[in-house]
């Protein structure tokens, strides 16, 4: 349905064009298409005061997920009025993301990450080794089939959390 990017942070250039693309490619790989999510590209003042009010981790982070819904893993909603058909919100800590991925490709890294915040906001988490290996192994099929349509070769970046 809708994707909205906004970019709440100003001291990393950032084209929304190419995230849109991946991401819009991301939701159709997860069957997902047809839901609405926001996704904000936010500095580390707001990413600390997130991660600190949600995670009681006052700092800086990479992404965090705030899904509309509770799911099991791969799940989808079965809206039953237009306001369910929300996702969640998506946020990734550009500057966080831009200061790790030093030397990398910025866009290949936010990607990356998108997809990992969309497999949260599918029910998917990595608290234990099962499941970060089901979270793992969706990450790597969505990944596949972008680098499939796109020309990239992009892998996740949680290999060996376990």
């Amino acid at each position: 349905m809708s994707l909205v990017i906004r970019n709440a942070q100003r001291s990393v250039p950032l084209r929304r064009a190419p995230l849109r693309r991946a991401l819009g490619a991301l939701l159709a790989a997860l069957g997902a298409s047809r839901f609405d999510v926001a996704l904000v590209c936010a500095g580390d003042g707001l990413m600390r005061r997130l991660n600190g009010a949600y995670r009681q981790r006052p700092e800086p982070t990479d992404v965090l997920s705030f899904p509309a819904h509770r799911l099991a893993p791969g799940q989808l909603p079965r809206p039953r009025c237009r306001h369910e058909y929300h996702l969640g919100d998506v946020f990734l800590g550009v500057e966080y993301i831009a200061r790790h991925a030093a030397g990398e490709d910025l866009e290949g890294v936010l990607t990356v990450t998108a997809a990992h915040g969309l497999c949260h906001l599918l029910g998917y988490q990595h608290n234990t080794k099962s499941e970060w290996q089901q979270m793992y192994q969706k990450e790597e099929e969505i990944l596949e089939n972008l680098n499939q349509l796109m020309g990239t070769n992009l892998r996740p970046l949680t290999a060996g959390l376990f």
